[in-house]
């Protein structure tokens, strides 16, 4: 079944309006359909890290938007710095590793891209996969974050996540999706 094939909505054509733009983000609506719109065009770029121990890098942070300490991958958007607009997502995938764990990377690879919330967002995530990661700092994010890095064995990660849920920490649950990739591609 070709996806193209099927009907859209009627209203999938209907003009947009922006209801609201702020610094990163728009409010926006399509017929009857309300979104948000990153005003950076990169998206935000996922970073699959693991130490040379074997160990997966997950970072803790205080989220405003659902008052709550997250766990999640390293991560960020892309082209978010002035100067930087058209950075592109592996030199963005480089430069939030470092500067949320500390940890600096020799290469990156590409591993997926998709929606982060189809019913909600334009916002589009890469997944990218992080090798030959050196110790280079303390990590904890730019003056505006305060990130706690955590290196969890990564046969225990699952298990590490689930422990962390039961103790109150909002898991993001793309970190799921994170360590599928990690098991399930190949980077050469």
């Amino acid at each position: 079944m070709n996806p193209h094939d099927q009907p859209l909505p009627p209203d999938a054509g209907a003009p947009e309006e922006t209801l609201y733009q702020g610094r990163w983000l728009s409010l926006r609506r399509r017929g009857r359909w309300e979104y948000a719109e990153r005003n950076n065009p990169g998206g935000a770029a996922i970073v699959i890290a693991v130490t040379p121990d074997d160990r997966v890098l997950f970072v803790e942070q205080y989220r405003v938007a659902i008052q709550a300490r997250t766990i999640e991958m390293p991560a960020g958007l892309i082209g978010d710095l002035a100067g930087q607009e058209d950075e592109g997502m592996l030199l963005a995938a480089r430069r939030e590793l470092e500067e949320e764990t500390g940890w600096r990377c020799g290469r990156v690879a590409f591993l997926h891209q998709g929606p982060s919330s189809a019913g909600m967002s334009t916002e589009m995530i890469a997944y990218v996969r992080a090798f030959d990661l050196v110790k280079v700092g303390a990590g904890g994010g730019d003056d505006s974050e305060n990130i706690v890095v955590h290196a969890v064995p990564r046969l225990e990660a699952g298990a590490w996540l689930f422990a962390r849920a039961a103790e109150g920490y909002s898991i993001d649950p793309k970190l799921f999706a994170g360590l599928w990739l990690l098991e399930h591609t190949s980077t050469g």
